[in-house]
């Protein structure tokens, strides 16, 4: 080894011992006669000391040639700091070094290599490798570690076995984009790189692999944004004879272990919710719960008064910001451009101040009475000095627009606490949405999502209202998790692609290895996947994903570092019987 200790495990009790440590030059200080090097490696810093009269000119040469990043082995004794340093946990000792070896020297890094960097983000993904040595990043991949260790741990105790399932699949017409690989010893044919083990871990069950789970890199060619990347690693799990139950149960056991175990926390009570009453008092399926603002709807109240906006629209929708009534003119203008804008969509908004006094001020005031709006805000919920903000249309666009208001408004006031966590399942999905494009209905979660047993007749009749035994994990507005019991009996699942629109021969084509396992005493089984990334970017606080892959792509999809997707030459291309077509000027 070309080190005894590393940079940062030394302490008072180890003074006078003789070390030797190895790592990178985080600043140099040169006082002339006296010169410290701060010598950095993943576990901290330790500060170095020359001296003149102490240590030889050859030395002292050498130690005030040292750049950024040159790569250092320094010899010496561990003496007390006169100077000390309580803002790391090495800041009561030094080094002072008898001898001292460049190993490699460096380039001036194109920028700081320190937690407040100068660096943009671009340029810090082209060299992600220097990025990796700032403390910011390092420490979130250590939580990354942490959490894969605290993960396999709590599935061992709970008698899973951790399997490998094929990388290079088939490609299959339903979910998120395929990423296809060209086989070259069979022209004209290609892999898929698997969206999710789905199909695998479910023949593992036929296979009496009663519990599996899996950490796995998936992939989806989709459009990018903080919280995806086109791969990804799920924590990918599957149980046999269980049912809905016995999944929650189980898997929120493991979200409690490792907030206790990573974080030290003891997570409150998971509550659970239904679909239809998230998407009701939400907006949307993955609620916020940090903070309140559910819906009120209003159409009762709100109807038949003269006011056009509202008595045409389908749904008169608000929520009640509990203190804001103090929010100036000036505000209320700009929430309501920021609600007109082409993402959000809305036509304009409606506020209604409850006053101190107990009096109200609104932007309707010339169609509502101070009775009519009194009755609004005692339906809301809301006392003096609380704001009222009204949105109308049509019903599911309504509630989207207003559910990004409340997510803006619960910043805006401070109650999104990345400190504060709040978790919730969602549950009772619908089974199938209907695709206007296409004509069809698609699988919300998958084709192989069982239908709650009581809705099965539906299928026929009214197939949009049957509810899926499908669950998901949400955790302060983003979903982390989800999964649903499947189904295990071939008749039941051609049911199921008859209904999403394949034909016998599509769905022979495409799923006949699974339907013929279902007939050789496939069990009951269920489970779950975990958003493995965005678990870790919640428990670090952090809206992005991109700080906790080593390697990320940027919002494009591309690898800046490595230059990739990248093109082939013209005998891959032949070798694998494919030909591109030149880009278009």
């Amino acid at each position: 080894m070309l080190r005894t200790h590393t940079c940062g495990e030394l302490r008072l009790e180890d003074l006078n011992k003789i070390v030797t440590l190895a790592g990178w030059v985080q600043r140099v200080r040169n006082k002339g006669g006296l010169i410290w090097v701060d010598l950095r490696d993943r576990y901290g810093i330790t500060q170095l000391i020359f001296e003149e009269g102490e240590s030889d000119a050859a030395m002292l040469k050498t130690a005030a040639s040292l750049g950024r990043e040159f790569v250092v082995q320094a010899t010496g004794k561990v003496i007390e700091r006169t100077a000390k340093n309580n803002k790391i946990p090495t800041g009561d000792i030094e080094i002072k070094v008898a001898e001292i070896q460049v190993l490699n020297k460096a380039k001036v890094p194109p920028f700081i290599i320190e937690d407040e960097t100068d660096g943009g983000e671009d340029l810090r993904m082209k060299y992600r490798y220097l990025d990796l040595r700032r403390n910011t990043i390092r420490e979130k991949l250590h939580l990354r570690h942490r959490m894969m260790q605290e993960t396999r741990k709590y599935m061992d105790q709970s008698n899973f076995i951790e399997v490998e399932t094929p990388v290079l699949i088939k490609s299959t017409p339903e979910g998120a984009r395929d990423f296809v690989v060209p086989s070259r010893i069979h022209p004209g044919e290609f892999y898929a790189l698997p969206q999710s083990p789905q199909t695998f871990k479910q023949l593992l069950m036929v296979s009496g692999f009663d519990r599996y789970f899996q950490i796995v890199k998936c992939f989806r060619d989709e459009d990018l944004r903080a919280d995806r990347q086109p791969e990804f690693t799920q924590i990918d799990c599957e149980l046999s004879f269980v049912d809905q139950e016995d999944i929650l149960e189980l898997f929120e056991g493991l979200i409690r272990h490792l907030f206790q175990s990573v974080k030290g926390l003891d997570l409150d009570n998971i509550v659970r919710m239904t679909y239809a009453d998230a998407m009701r008092l939400y907006g949307n399926d993955k609620p916020d719960l940090r903070f309140g603002m559910t819906f009120v709807e209003l159409n009762e109240l709100a109807q038949g008064k003269g006011f056009n906006v509202f008595d045409s629209a389908e749904l008169v929708v608000g929520v009640c910001a509990k203190g804001a009534a103090e929010y100036t003119r000036k505000q209320l203008d700009e929430l309501t451009n920021w609600v007109k804008r082409p993402q959000i969509g809305a036509k304009g908004m409606v506020y209604v101040k409850y006053n101190a006094d107990g009096s109200f001020k609104s932007s309707v005031d010339k169609f509502y009475t101070q009775d009519d709006l009194k009755a609004w805000a005692e339906k809301a919920g809301a006392l003096p000095g609380d704001l009222l903000l009204v949105l109308s249309g049509d019903l599911h666009t309504t509630r989207k627009q207003l559910s990004e208001l409340r997510l803006k408004l619960g910043e805006d006031l401070g109650l999104r606490d990345k400190t504060v966590y709040k978790a919730l399942w969602v549950l009772d999905f619908p089974l199938l949405e209907w695709d206007e494009e296409t004509a069809r209905y698609h699988a919300m979660h998958h084709p192989f999502t069982s239908p709650k047993m009581e809705d099965l007749p539906l299928l026929e009749t009214d197939p949009g209202s049957v509810r899926a035994n499908a669950y998901d994990l949400v955790i302060n507005g983003v979903e982390i998790g989800g999964g649903s019991i499947r189904i295990h009996d071939r008749e039941r699942q051609q049911l199921m692609f008859r209904h999403l629109g394949f034909s016998e021969e599509e769905a022979q084509a495409q799923f006949g290895f699974l339907m013929e396992a279902f007939e050789y005493g496939a069990p009951p089984h269920g489970g779950i996947a975990f958003g493995f990334d965005r678990l870790c970017a919640i428990f670090g606080g952090s809206d992005s994903i991109r700080d906790y892959i080593a390697f990320p792509k940027n919002n494009a999809g591309r690898d800046v570092m490595i230059n990739s997707p990248s093109a082939i030459s013209g005998d891959q291309l032949a070798e694998l019987s494919l030909s591109v077509q030149p880009k278009k000027e």
